[in-house]
């Protein structure tokens, strides 16, 4: 499952799916042209929904274009205007209710 958005509208209650848990599929948008990719490792995601949570505050990051969540890997893929700064990914993670677990 693969969770992708440019403005997330999936509302984070904070809760973590079971691993055979409620699918979300959040909004979907492309990269846009340039910037930087960065992947990410977070732990704890098992479903959609969680792909869908994670993405959603990464997205509210200022400068990011693209977020790309995969449940089954643990990866969260981040297109940005500029490099980010490590510690609002993490603070965004923490605040969808996961574990950041670094760069992947």
């Amino acid at each position: 499952m693969t969770a992708e958005t440019n403005a997330g509208t999936v509302e984070d209650t904070g809760s973590r799916c079971s691993p055979t848990g409620s699918g979300h599929s959040g909004g979907t948008a492309g990269a846009e042209p340039g910037g930087t990719t960065a992947v990410y490792l977070v732990k704890g995601m098992t479903c959609g929904h969680c792909e869908g949570a994670v993405s959603e505050e990464i997205s509210a990051i200022n400068g990011v274009t693209s977020v790309k969540a995969l449940a089954t890997t643990g990866q969260v893929t981040v297109v940005s205007a500029a490099p980010l700064d490590e510690a609002d990914v993490r603070a965004a993670v923490d605040e969808a209710g996961y574990e950041f677990a670094g760069r992947a």
